[in-house]
C-alpha cells in the first residue's frame, strides 16, 4: 500500500445540495420549502397551531402535578438479590448496602437510597442496610436468618438538618 492509494469508502462524504440556483437543479425557486409564509423562515413556526382549531393539547383535560421534592429511591427485590448471590455476585452473610449492591453490577446508580421490596424469596443469610424495606421483605429475609437495618433518609446538600 502506498500513501497516494489511500482513499475514503465511496460515498462516504456527500456533497452539500446548493439551494436555489435555478429549476435545472431541481432545488430550484423556494428550495424545498414550499409556499411562503411562516412556515418557509427559519426560526419561526407555531407548534401545535392546527388552523385556528382548538389546539389538542388545550382539548384535552389536565391532571395531577410534578412533586419536586419526591425522594426516588433505587427499589430491589428478593428474587434479585438471591439471584446476584446464585450469580457469585454477592457473598452470603455480607453487608448489603447500596453501594456494595452498586460495586457488584446489580444496581446501575443509588439514587436516593434503597428499597427492599418483597417479591420472591430469600434462601441466603444477609445483612442488609437500606432506606426502606415493605413488611413482607423484612420478614422474609429475618426467617432466612438475616437482618434488616432501616438508615436514616439522605439528606441533599443545602437541605437545613
Amino acid at each position: 500500500m502506498k500513501l497516494s492509494d489511500i482513499a475514503d469508502n465511496a460515498g462516504s462524504r456527500k456533497k452539500r445540495m446548493r439551494v436555489g440556483r435555478g429549476i435545472g437543479s431541481g432545488k430550484g425557486k423556494q428550495s424545498g420549502r414550499g409556499g411562503k409564509g411562516q412556515t418557509a423562515r427559519s426560526g419561526v413556526r407555531i407548534k401545535g397551531f392546527e388552523g385556528g382549531q382548538m389546539p389538542m393539547h388545550r382539548r384535552l383535560p389536565k391532571r395531577g402535578f410534578n412533586n419536586i421534592f419526591r425522594v426516588e429511591y433505587a427499589e430491589i427485590n428478593l428474587d434479585r438479590l438471591q439471584d446476584a448471590i446464585d450469580a457469585k455476585k454477592l457473598e452470603a452473610g455480607s453487608v448489603v448496602n447500596v453501594e456494595a449492591l452498586v460495586k457488584a453490577g446489580v444496581l446501575r446508580r443509588a439514587k436516593a437510597g434503597l428499597r427492599l421490596l418483597g417479591r420472591g424469596e430469600l434462601k441466603a443469610k444477609l445483612n442488609i442496610e437500606v432506606h426502606g424495606a415493605t413488611k413482607s421483605a423484612i420478614e422474609a429475609v429475618e426467617k432466612a436468618g438475616g437482618s434488616v437495618k432501616i438508615l436514616a433518609p439522605v439528606k441533599e446538600e443545602g437541605e437545613a438538618a
